[in-house]
């Protein structure tokens, strides 16, 4: 094997730490599936946020696994005189030219694939993306069948040896919010597809294209199997509105049960139907329902799921404040607590926010710049990116200032500084959290009673229909509060008890958020663009 370059351990040091900043909290499971370094592996993801992708993969492979993630990239983003480049360069990426960047569309890509190649044969990990591009669709394109023909050609070139063996190590990224600040992610890594010349001898050439589609086939149901596939961004809107329904904000789920779970209502709404109807109890008591009735209930269910959704949008209020209804009195009386618990910490986190404000400014003036350059559909797929590479570079600028400014005393502010900023951030973050619950109950105050019992109306009723759906059709538990706390994911859930929460306040791995799909606004932010592309 080839000595790591140092400049890899940088960037995945320095990513490492700008990802735990600018996402909330990145989950990553099935790290037990991930070969060990030695075995050659094509790692293979769904490609929603460009170069944010690629880091989220190297941060997430630990390097006890493996050393190196050898990345790849398209040709037009190498030789430019920008940090994003140098960037790329820098990490080693190898660099696949694409028809679509050139002119007469003719391409050479012989160099690369002889690079890939002959890391494969030392025993190393490259990383492609077989969806081609990265793109901001609700749904995974049709995969290219380059990681297939890959691996039929180091079969094939290691025919006559029976212990050759080539892993396809599949991983779903699943997004929260994945522009926003202080969103979450989860990595979820498959187990592997592995192949050998013995087991697999029709993947060595001449080989049949349907054995290649074959395998190309099975890596896009395993992806889709970790993550929101759905064709419409209606449909996500319709099952991430059945979750809080299901096990109500608060209930003690980890992001991979959460994600599980939304991603089974998005499931039954995508198919308009139950996965088995024959052996749902979703009839009445007296008669059974016919399948096609019992159709017709789940796709009204996801009609009244989006209007329901939708709603409370337009009001800019929460399922949660419609669930527990509250009198105008507690109203005003925990508006009092919010804005008073958030003038406090936003007072005591200033200093730190001076630090933070160089930071804020750069990258909300490179991000407001780049969505000048195109659509919506072809731009906020790199925005996240944008914003992590300008939040680098800007941070580290406003760290070297402030050691500089300060060189007498620079082992102390060498110190103080990262850790005054991530204590006002933290701050700040609460301070959000509070005045978000502040606006959130002041608008409450301003719906007419009679609107709040007719939301109130729709909900019950979606409750109890939700409920059926997930009991009796799809098999989910009864009793989502209890059972996840007794026997749901482990993995950077709510931390539990006023003791833990207390010590742990500052921890990389706290976790207070009831909503996995909070962000850093005052307002509730959605994941997808005003219209339907």
């Amino acid at each position: 094997m080839r000595p790591v370059p140092w400049t890899y351990f940088l960037i995945r040091i320095l990513f490492r730490f700008v990802l735990k900043i600018f996402y909330g909290t990145i989950v990553v499971q099935g790290v037990e599936n991930i070969p060990q370094t030695g075995r050659p592996c094509i790692v293979c993801a769904n490609h929603t946020n460009s170069l944010t992708d690629a880091l989220i993969l190297v941060t997430a492979i630990p390097s006890r696994i493996r050393n190196m993630l050898h990345l790849t990239a398209k040709s037009t983003q190498f030789g430019k005189k920008t940090f994003t480049s140098w960037l790329i360069e820098a990490a080693g990426t190898v660099p696949i030219q694409r028809r679509k960047d050139f002119a007469d569309g003719m391409i050479n890509n012989d160099a690369a694939m002889a690079k890939l190649t002959q890391t494969l044969e030392m025993g190393g990990a490259v990383c492609l993306f077989p969806e081609g591009a990265s793109r901001y669709h609700p749904t995974i394109a049709p995969l290219k069948t380059g990681v297939a023909r890959i691996v039929s050609a180091m079969l094939s070139r290691n025919r006559h040896n029976d212990e050759f063996e080539i892993s396809i190590l599949t991983c779903s990224i699943t997004y929260m919010n994945r522009q926003h600040f202080r969103s979450d992610v989860l990595v979820t890594f498959h187990p592997p597809f592995t192949f050998r010349p013995k087991d697999n001898p029709e993947l060595i050439e001449p080989v049949k294209y349907d054995h290649i589609r074959l395998v190309t086939a099975q890596m896009h149901r395993q992806i889709a199997t970790g993550t929101f596939d759905a064709p419409s961004w209606g449909l996500i809107r319709a099952a991430k509105m059945a979750t809080p329904i299901y096990a109500p904000l608060g209930t003690a789920m980890s992001l991979g049960d959460y994600v599980r779970v939304t991603r089974t209502f998005l499931e039954v709404f995508k198919a308009g139907h139950l996965p088995d109807p024959s052996t749902s109890s979703m009839g009445s008591s007296d008669s059974e329902v016919s399948a096609q009735s019992q159709d017709e209930k789940v796709v009204k269910l996801k009609e009244d799921l989006q209007a329901y959704q939708s709603e409370l949008h337009l009001l800019r209020i929460r399922d949660d404040r419609i669930r527990r209804p509250l009198s105008r009195s507690v109203i005003v009386y925990r508006m009092i607590l919010r804005l008073s618990w958030a003038s406090l910490l936003l007072f005591i986190s200033l200093g730190g926010l001076a630090l933070w404000l160089p930071v804020a400014t750069t990258t909300f003036y490179a991000v407001h710049n780049f969505k000048k350059t195109g659509p919506v559909w072809d731009t906020w797929d790199e925005i996240a990116q944008y914003k992590l590479v300008y939040g680098l570079v800007s941070g580290l600028c406003v760290y070297a200032g402030a050691v500089v400014l300060t060189l007498p005393i620079f082992p102390v502010t060498s110190v103080a500084v990262p850790l005054l900023m991530w204590m006002s951030l933290r701050w700040f973050e609460d301070a959000v959290s509070a005045a978000r619950a502040f606006v959130a109950l002041g608008r409450l105050l301003r719906v007419e009673t009679a609107t709040l019992a007719r939301l109130r109306a729709t909900r019950a009723d979606l409750h109890h229909r939700v409920m059926r759906l997930a009991v009796h059709g799809i098999g989910l538990p009864a009793d989502p509060e209890n059972y996840f706390v007794a026997y749901g994911g482990k993995d950077k859930g709510r931390v539990v008890g006023r003791w833990t929460s207390k010590a742990k306040y500052f921890s990389v791995r706290r976790r207070r958020k009831r909503d996995w799909n909070e962000t850093l606004h005052l307002y509730e932010q959605f994941d997808y663009p005003s219209e339907d592309t």
